[in-house]
């Protein structure tokens, strides 16, 4: 059955009897909406729907391969419009907290399509688990309804309105349950459904049969009306007065006082039992049924880890073609493997929707972001072909005249080969005399498949002299060693730790294919108020060291001797690295300076005419008189207030000019910190944050405990792939344009982005917005070129194309979204929001946000239903599960128990991440261990992120990309115990263990591959924690569950999903 959106008929709702349809929601709407304290984000994962696409239109200039017209499957669209965002929303004046009502407007004039239309729009979205076949009968009530105390009074007689008991306070109470009191707000089964308003007709068609179920519901649970999925029938009794919870009253008693007795959800229709509607979504159980419980069904509302599994059963392990424009690709969860055919791997690009909205007021009117997130240094698995890299010679890479887009598949050869029209901005340009060829009878070059230039999605040119500084040949980049050699680094043990990781560490730089040793140049500094630099020339017996101590002119006292190559000076280096913890073993400096540091570095990077990276190894707040120095301004007084966002500002002067330094000699800055207290994180971390740089920080490093999860890091950064010196540019086709980016960049320019360094785990997210209207057969083309210094020395073109179609209908908008990418963009800009606005209102602006872009698939995608139904895009389902985790997250959440370093820290990895990266952060893994399958090699599958998911004789994993946990339930069976950590019994198991003893049994070898391999997979290390149930560290374990409420105030993932419906259902008033 088709069905089209995803209706969540939760508790939250169902509309006022009297109303007709849609209510005003509960009681009158704040005029500020108090979302201060909702948070988090939401990811959705998006399938893509199946039988979304239309047939294709032909095929667009030349793509690649099949010749058929299958090209770039027209329709997909690309989200729309600019999201409001951090100003505020739409129609509304600029202001930020706008009262959600005014962001309105603009969508209440269009009709939802007819209904034919939308029946065939509903069935193209084939909600797989949603929807099971024609309702019959009324479901059993599902086994619990929600918990929220939603208490209903009984409900009053036909026409009269209802009344609430209680006051009704017009914001809703800080923790957000929704309103206690009223009940009129979230009415529930009982008049609701009664009446008119939900009776047959509002229902929409027939009732449920059909199509009609089609609609909305989302999963049967269309059917019931106000339940949450599968909650089941909307019982036309009375709900018992008072009982807390969303009752669900029995099957058919009559209707409450003048009600029509209703046969079944909303009218009569539906007889005989309900054949496969498990609970509505996915993951609920399937018979719920028994008398009516107080607490709503937590399996009733959309899953993040069933949207996750259900990508990975549909399109895990299959190859994915990009051949087709604008087609959706799997979830980043999900295991497939990439065959270039034209469009640049999802793992480069991704893109929040793949059908871009033809014009700006229907981009205004859906405030769906458009945006690309690019990674253009993905590493790609083994089994994916790298880049191919053209070398045109001393030519260069052939650009258009005009826009000097690069040679790309979606030029249109003309004029028998002779001319090309540009994709992008449609000049026709002349074919260099040395580049001709004949076209074949479908218009194509005759040596399109030889050309990866004119085939693939992805793929580099060898760059000119033109394209190097000073038009001088560049040289291989050098990494410097920085050991701040202060008291504490040397007391803690860390500098004789770091000196003794690098003796093996340099054997493994990074090196081109089949090049038998790295060229990168090695150099060493120590510092504390002064900076030691050291000669290790292959030709010198000893290392010699000079000293400089007047920083506030920072010079590099010797050139030839200071970057060298490793495998010559190895010999010398050891010799050093042995001495450096014994020279400083009796220091008692504990000041430090900073800036002089990294100016060093730059200084010495200029004299030897290349780029490179500084791994600076600090332990405190630079106090020592020199540039730079910092004194500490955390004041949690701030905390909640309008000057909160001083915190996360960044001293300037002397750091805003070091990043332009940094950036204009391709010097990229690795910090990694080793703090006992306040080291302005936010300051030390800036000039990192803007040379393509990542912050690592241990908070009270000591060797034992965190020493492993330092080295994992290093090794990780030293050896990942990386570009230098690089310059990143856009380009798209007409109509619009990318205005934004955020990522460790530098923008000198509105256009150019700068990275003095780019590596694997490295994103740019870029939003654009329209100039004009795009065009539905052409689509629309962006192009990401990045000229950058390889690890050898040579400057490349590392292109990659990506086509997505146009669109004029918001449904093949909403089809074509993808919620990861969309959580990537929203954690970016709230984050970079939060530089300056207060949080409230940033918190505001995302509810705002999220209600607005759901309302508008309500009332434009959806079919006609319900008003008390939650009706979720297919693809955007678990979009609040994810929306709430943001808003949850340390820099959104003002609390004075949140260390300012901490927030700053995550404010500014965020800002780096790809589309994997946030996914996880936003929604972790947790993964069930006690009753795993030795044998198997599959992983367990996760499970939701609630306590409700724990059980006491468990043992779980949980991991976010940054920290990961093993949690014991207190129950845990001595047997299990002594397999893994070779102890009787939980009691005995010590507070501080940082990693799992190797015992030789099938379990405990089993649970610690699994742990290295997520260990291996993901960009950070992670620190293993062990907790126990009831112990105290099961607090900080307990901040991960994103579905449950937050110690520092956020809401549960239900609550937060009853108040946004709550908010859609005031914004279709």
């Amino acid at each position: 059955m088709s069905q089209q959106g995803y209706v969540a008929t939760p508790p939250y709702s169902q509309a006022q009897p009297g109303m007709g349809g849609y209510q005003g929601g509960f009681g009158p709407g704040p005029a500020q909406p108090l979302y201060g304290h909702y948070g988090g984000p939401p990811q959705t994962f998006n399938a893509p729907p199946t039988g979304m696409m239309k047939p294709p239109i032909s095929s667009a200039a030349g793509m690649p391969p099949p010749p058929v017209s299958s090209h770039y499957n027209p329709n997909a669209q690309q989200n729309g419009a600019h999201p409001q965002r951090y100003p505020a929303p739409p129609a509304a004046s600029a202001a930020y907290g706008q009262p959600p009502q005014s962001a309105y407007n603009s969508m209440a004039s269009p009709a939802p399509p007819p209904g034919q239309q939308l029946t065939n729009q509903m069935s193209a979205m084939n909600l797989g688990n949603y929807a099971p076949g024609p309702m019959q009968s009324p479901p059993p009530a599902p086994s619990s309804v929600a918990q929220q105390p939603f208490q209903m009074a009984p409900p009053p007689a036909m026409g009269q309105p209802q009344t609430p008991p209680g006051p009704q306070s017009p914001h809703m109470p800080p923790q957000m349950t929704p309103p206690q009191s009223p009940p009129a707000s979230m009415p529930m089964a009982g008049p609701q459904m009664g009446g008119p308003p939900m009776a047959g007709p509002q229902m929409g068609g027939p009732p449920m049969a059909g199509p009609q179920m089609g609609g909305p519901p989302m999963a049967g649970s269309q059917m019931g009306g106000p339940p949450m999925a599968g909650m089941g029938r909307p019982f036309p009794g009375p709900p018992p007065p008072g009982a807390g919870g969303f009752q669900q009253p029995g099957p058919g008693p009559a209707g409450p006082l003048g009600y029509p007795q209703q046969g079944g959800q909303f009218g009569g229709h539906m007889a005989g039992p309900q054949p496969g509607m498990p609970g509505g979504f996915p993951g609920a159980p399937a018979s719920m049924a028994g008398p009516p419980q107080k607490k709503l069904d937590p399996d009733s509302i959309p899953s993040t880890t069933q949207v996750i599994e259900d990508d990975q059963a549909k399109q895990g392990g299959q190859i994915f073609n990009t051949n087709v424009r604008g087609q959706v690709p799997p979830l980043v969860t999900t295991d497939f493997a990439v065959q270039d055919q034209g469009n640049a791997s999802p793992r480069f690009m991704r893109c929040t929707t793949y059908s871009l909205p033809c014009t700006i007021d229907l981009a205004k009117q859906c405030q769906v972001p458009l945006a690309s997130i690019i990674k253009p240094f993905a590493s790609l698995p083994k089994n994916e072909t790298p880049l191919y890299v053209v070398n045109h010679g001393e030519t260069g890479p052939i650009r258009c005249n005009r826009c000097k887009a690069y040679m790309c598949p979606y030029m249109q050869f003309i004029d028998g080969g002779r001319r090309y029209q540009c994709a992008f901005c449609n000049c026709v340009n002349e074919v260099p005399v040395f580049y001709f060829q004949h076209l074949d009878h479908m218009g194509r070059r005759v040596d399109f498949y030889e050309r990866p230039e004119l085939s693939l999605g992805s793929y580099e040119f060898a760059a000119t002299l033109d394209y190097c500084k000073n038009n001088k040949p560049a040289n291989p980049p050098a990494y410097i060693f920085m050991i701040d050699v202060s008291y504490n680094n040397i007391k803690s043990g860390l500098v004789k730790l770091i000196c003794d990781e690098l003796k093996t560490l340099l054997d493994k730089l990074p090196r081109e294919d089949g090049v038998e040793s790295s060229a990168i140049k090695v150099g060493f500094v120590t510092y504390n108020k002064v900076l030691h630099f050291y000669n290790v020339k292959s030709a010198l017996a000893q290392p010699q060291m000079m000293v400089v101590s007047d920083t506030a002119e920072m010079f590099v006292p010797l050139l030839d001797g200071f970057l060298v190559n490793y495998q010559d000076s190895k010999a010398v280096i050891y010799n050093l690295l042995d001495q450096i913890p014994d020279m400083f073993a009796d220091t008692n400096e504990s000041e430090t300076v900073f800036v002089p540091v990294i100016q060093a570095g730059v200084e010495a990077f200029k004299a030897a005419e290349c780029s490179g990276k500084l791994f600076i190894f600090h332990s405190s707040m630079p106090t020592a008189e020199a540039p730079g120095k910092l004194k500490n301004r955390d004041d949690k007084k701030l905390v909640s207030t309008d000057k909160e966002k001083t915190l996360f500002q960044p001293q300037k002067g002397v750091y805003e000019q070091l990043s332009k330094d940094c950036v204009a000699q391709g010097c990229c800055v690795d910090l990694f910190l080793f703090p006992s207290q306040y080291v302005d994180l936010t300051t030390m971390g800036d000039v990192p944050s803007h040379t393509g740089g990542s912050v690592y920080k241990y908070n009270n490093f000591q060797v034992e405990t965190d020493g492993e999860h330092f080295l994992r890091d290093l090794r990780k950064d030293v050896q990942k792939s990386i570009g230098f010196d690089a310059i990143m540019r856009v380009r798209t086709s007409t109509g619009f344009r990318a205005t934004d980016f955020f990522g460790a960049i530098h923008m000198n320019n509105t256009t150019d982005i700068e990275m003095a360094a780019v590596d694997c785990d490295k994103a740019v997210t870029v939003e654009f917005k329209h100039d004009d209207a795009l065009n539905e057969e052409t689509g629309a083309f962006i192009q990401c070129a990045l000229l950058y210094t390889t690890i050898n020395g040579q400057r490349r073109l590392r292109i990659h194309n990506l086509s997505l179609n146009c669109t004029s209908q918001l449904s093949e908008l909403y089809k074509s979204c993808e919620t990861d990418s969309l959580m990537n963009f929203f954690a970016k800009s709230a984050y970079r929001a939060i530089l300056n606005q207060p949080l409230k209102n940033v918190k505001e602006v995302l509810v705002n946000q999220t209600a607005h872009v759901l309302a508008c698939y309500r009332k434009n995608c959806a079919s006609a239903s319900a008003a008390s139904q939650l009706i979720l895009p297919d693809v955007m389902k678990v979009f609040p599960v994810y929306m709430n985790s943001l808003m949850k997250t340390a820099p959104l959440v003002g609390s004075t128990e949140l260390s300012t370093d901490d927030r700053a820290h995550q404010r500014l990895s965020v800002m780096a991440m790809g589309v994997e990266d946030t996914q996880l952060l936003l929604y972790p893994r947790l993964i069930p261990l006690h009753n795993i399958d030795v044998q198997s090699e599959a992983l367990p599958a996760p499970v939701r992120c609630s306590e409700e998911r724990l059980a006491d004789s468990g043992m779980f994993l949980l991991e976010n990309g940054h920290s990961m946990f093993l949690w014991l339930g207190q129950a845990s069976s001595p047997d299990l115990i002594q397999s893994i950590f070779n102890m009787p019994s939980l009691a005995h198991l010590q507070g501080h263990m940082c990693a799992l003893p190797e015992l030789d049994n099938p379990l405990s070898s089993k649970v610690r591959s699994i742990i290295s391999d997520l260990l291996e997979k993901r960009p950070n290390s992670m620190k293993l924690q062990i907790v126990r149930q009831k112990d105290k560290p099961e607090m900080l374990f307990r901040q991960f569950l994103v579905e449950d409420k937050s110690l520092h105030g956020g809401a549960s993932y239900m609550d937060f999903l009853c108040y946004v419906h709550r908010e859609i259902r005031q914004l279709l008033t």
